[in-house]
């Protein structure tokens, strides 16, 4: 019965670990010092790194026509996302305002960066979200709350810029994040940290879900299904 009883666990850690692996991973390059946000990917800062794009919906489906290039980089204090957006129809909200937060931002066109230094209570992360107007809004959220809503009272200083090229229907939007208001460690080669990408796209009567890591769910919320990122000096050459 030991025998037995070993064998299964060690089938049950095997399991574990082919999971772990098979989480996805985005290795962010890290710059020398901090710079004014830049929303053109062929830039020298966004060229250093490397893209991975939201092409799915909720449940994992491909949807082509949104897929978004997403580009990352770190500096000793800050987190950088660049977003390349496709839309067919944008749902913005009337007579925006970027000077100040915008509570419920998510009922309209946005891209969104949840990310979480917690590795022991999954439920706990930050959100942060801007428009392809540059509006902003960041939430500290904790799920074990029955209105993690309302985390959005927090202020992580976090800085958005954004452009909407018509001609392409493209839209353009770019976050520079403290480090220090997502993880208290010190910032250095190997941290990790927990993350998912998503964003809201078109009017309510027609609107569609892009994911990086399909939450397959109605919610983003589903911190078991977020990926990784990873803190390295420069990407390695791809094989």
């Amino acid at each position: 019965m030991n025998g037995f009883a070993n064998i299964v666990l060690l089938m049950l850690f095997v399991s574990g670990v082919a999971g772990a692996s098979d989480q996805a991973v985005i290795e962010i390059a890290r710059a020398t010092e901090d710079v004014p946000l830049q929303l053109d990917p062929t830039s020298e800062f966004w060229r250093a790194s490397r893209p991975v794009y939201m092409e799915n919906d909720k449940f994992g489906k491909i949807i082509p026509r949104y897929r978004t290039e997403v580009r990352t980089r770190w500096t000793k204090s800050n987190l950088y996302f660049l977003f390349v957006c496709p839309y067919e129809e944008l749902h913005l909200k009337p007579a925006p305002n970027t000077q100040k937060e915008t509570n419920e931002l998510w009922n309209w066109d946005v891209a969104e960066v949840f990310v979480g230094s917690d590795f022991t209570n999954i439920k706990r992360y930050k959100e942060f979200e801007l428009s392809p107007q540059g509006e902003w809004v960041d939430l500290e959220i904790d799920l074990s709350q029955p209105h993690h809503e309302d985390g959005w009272t927090w202020n992580s200083g976090f800085e958005v810029k954004a452009r909407i090229d018509k001609g392409t229907h493209t839209w353009y939007g770019a976050m520079r994040i403290p480090l220090a208001a997502i993880d208290a460690r010190p910032p250095v080669i190997g941290n990790t940290m927990r993350i998912n990408l998503f964003r809201s796209q078109g009017p309510p009567s027609n609107q569609q879900a892009v994911t990086w890591q399909p939450p397959l769910n109605d919610s983003f919320h589903v911190p078991e299904r977020f990926g990784l990122i990873r803190l390295v000096e420069k990407l390695a050459e791809k094989e």
